[in-house]
């Protein structure tokens, strides 16, 4: 998918422009882009094996991350099993369902929830729904619930590596990141495997692995014993080459917690549970700082020069700088002197074809410190630091030799991210 495509040109790999699609995009599928520029950042919780507790974590993410300060919403897309409306004590919340938009159920003044089981008759009515339906209620759920500006979106997917975890991803778009949940037993581990293999099928990065229910926190002492096996989850990230994000003890008080619909880590920082809870967020908030968000400018002498010089590049289309980065022609590769702030030679490169992970990988590979884009997607953005390369969005689109120019010269005026999805 190109990093410039809507979240619903991503299946075509088509491209889209700032007013509008250029391919074609029916309003509806604009509508859904829309929605997802508003969200920075999507968390799909998944696991190939039922009763790992899953919803539980996802839960938990949600409320932990809301309590860092951020905006953040919780959907659950378990058709089957939608189990977030106890576990937040909203089981008797019903939405208002206005003209084309539904509104989500408030939590808290940062934390917005939907889910399906706001909308049953009864929580012991059956969802007797195919493959279509709930494709069609996870797009509708992402495009018509009023989320407005999102710091998160956290998405509770059911098991396995179906229809509801995959059009999950596809509409989410190929930026949003996978936490992958898993108990330390080694049945439970051969399905998550299966769940790394997927995300790495369709092209959305795995964030890192959970383990939960590894050790027994111990109601007397407090204390976390081993008395099942432990470890599994940090093997499958080694051996699948993901991040490891930590373990989750098993704790009665999250049993009780689940029960009484509060979330153990709203009341309990201090805990194992709390503890382990609060660590596995830290990469996830950490994503606003990989992103740039503040698009803080780095200063030529902050960049790691070689030799008394940096490397700039521009990506170039008739002339100027393109204001889509997946749509550029060249890059102008431009080499600096950091004692004189003087450009010493520019350089035009016809890059490779724009693939997935290919041109940060092929820019680092050029020697580059700094790229001044006028718009990049998210997940690009990500390659890019992932690859030591820093990232300014929002330049203009002038000829690359003047904005490098004003660069250098701490008079470059950055405006929005064009392709800030």
């Amino acid at each position: 998918m190109s990093d410039h495509a809507c979240g619903s040109c991503s299946s075509s790999g088509s491209g889209c422009s700032s007013s509008g699609c250029s391919e074609g995009c029916s309003p509806e599928d604009m509508k859904l882009k829309k929605a997802l520029s508003r969200i920075k950042h999507k968390i799909v919780v998944i696991s190939g094996k039922g009763g790992v507790g899953k919803s539980t974590v996802a839960t938990n993410i949600a409320v932990a991350l809301s309590l860092a300060g951020k905006q953040v919403g919780l959907l659950d897309v378990d058709v089957h099993g939608p189990s977030v409306p106890r576990l937040l004590s909203l089981q008797d919340e019903k939405p208002h369902i206005g003209h084309e938009v539904i509104e989500p159920i408030s939590w808290s003044s940062n934390l917005w929830v939907m889910s399906l089981g706001f909308m049953l008759p009864s929580k012991d009515d059956p969802v007797i729904w195919r493959g279509p339906v709930k494709i069609g209620m996870i797009k509708q759920f992402v495009q018509d619930v009023a989320w407005n500006d999102l710091d998160f979106l956290v998405v509770d997917c059911p098991p396995g590596t179906g229809d509801e975890p995959l059009s999950a991803l596809q509409t989410l778009g190929q930026d949003a990141h996978a936490v992958i949940v898993t108990t330390p037993q080694g049945v439970a581990i051969d399905d998550v495997r299966r769940s790394v293999n997927f995300c790495k099928q369709v092209g959305n990065p795995v964030l890192g692995i959970v383990e939960n229910m590894s050790g027994f926190v111990c109601p007397d002492c407090g204390n976390v014993h081993d008395i099942f096996n432990s470890g599994g989850g940090e093997e499958l990230a080694k051996e699948t080459g993901v991040k490891f994000l930590g373990r989750v003890p098993l704790d009665p008080e999250v049993g009780r917690s689940g029960d009484e619909g509060y979330p153990i880590i709203r009341t309990d920082h201090e805990s194992p549970t709390g503890k382990a809870l609060n660590t596995i967020i830290k990469p996830m908030l950490n994503l606003t700082e990989t992103l740039q968000e503040n698009n803080e400018m780095p200063k030529p002498d902050e960049l790691q020069a070689k030799n008394g010089m940096i490397r700039i590049a521009v990506p170039v289309a008739a002339g100027k700088l393109c204001m889509h980065f997946g749509h550029c022609e060249q890059f102008a590769l431009m080499d600096i002197d950091v004692a004189t702030k003087g450009i010493v030679a520019t350089n035009m490169e016809t890059p490779p074809p724009h693939e997935p992970g290919v041109l940060p990988k092929w820019i680092a590979d050029q020697g580059v410190q700094l790229v001044l884009a006028g718009g990049m997607g998210s997940r690009a953005q990500s390659l890019f630091t992932d690859a030591g390369v820093k990232v300014i969005v929002g330049s203009p689109a002038e000829a690359p030799e003047n904005v490098v120019s004003s660069y250098l010269a701490g008079t470059l005026q950055t405006g929005s991210n064009t392709c800030d999805h």
